[in-house]
């Protein structure tokens, strides 16, 4: 699988890229020290997994692939234990804590040869916009169009669908029900909210150069200035 090593310390950087020479399986494509060229760097290569940092100059790794238009998998590697929970809200495969040890890395390599077992095995094809949806919330059940979904919402382990009049909880992370959603009619509107663009009533400047969209209920979210750009492209002529 191709692999990219994202870590602002170069010493860091390549001590991780030669214990990952021990695993036949992981094909390192590239490596960057901060977000900008390693944006770059993954438009170009489109890796199956990328070895994050989290904190590096100018911006987070959570930053840097809230910019994504894809949804690799994420081995994520930090001196900071506190973003363990905040990490799985994107396709984590494993949270390192530097130092690194061999054993430990082979744990991850484990797991991650485990996901894509599995999804090579059961791959889940996109879904439609009038596909219906079976959610279980709890004791109750429902029958869910795609396209009466408002918005989805994350909520630590669990995303909160809104439709209709109603709303109900999944146990799954955001980034797992953006992999089945359409684009065209889906927006990751920021890190917590996934939008359908038809259910959009009005869309208002924001502060710094971003956006404020109401939804047809009334719920208003922020877009970003780095979402509100991808926003006004795909809706404009």
């Amino acid at each position: 699988m191709k692999a990219i090593v994202v870590e602002d310390s170069r010493i860091a950087r390549e001590g991780l890229i030669e214990m990952l020479g021990e695993f036949a399986e992981v094909d390192i494509v590239g490596e960057a020290e901060h977000p900008t060229p390693a944006l770059e760097l993954i438009r170009e290569k489109r890796p199956d997994v990328i070895f994050l940092d989290i904190h590096m100059p100018g911006e987070t790794g959570f930053e840097l692939l809230e910019k994504l238009d894809y949804i690799p998998r994420i081995i994520f590697t930090t001196a900071y234990s506190e973003y363990a929970i905040k990490s799985f809200d994107y396709h984590t495969i494993d949270y390192l804590l530097k130092p690194i040890s061999q054993e430990r890395l082979a744990l991850a390599i484990a797991k991650l040869n485990t996901s894509t077992d599995e999804t090579a095995q059961g791959i889940k094809p996109a879904l439609e916009m009038n596909n219906k949806i079976f959610v279980k919330d709890d004791d109750k059940c429902h029958l869910v169009t795609l396209e009466s979904i408002r918005y989805f919402e994350s909520c630590k382990n669990h995303v909160r669908i809104f439709f209709n009049q109603e709303s109900a909880f999944v146990k799954k992370s955001l980034s797992q029900i953006e992999e089945r959603l359409p684009r065209k009619f889906f927006f990751r509107a920021n890190r917590q909210f996934i939008v359908n663009l038809q259910a959009i009533s009005t869309i208002e400047e924001g502060i710094r150069d971003g956006y404020v969209i109401t939804m047809n209920n009334g719920t208003t979210i922020d877009i970003s200035r780095r979402q509100a750009t991808d926003l006004k492209d795909i809706l404009s002529f």
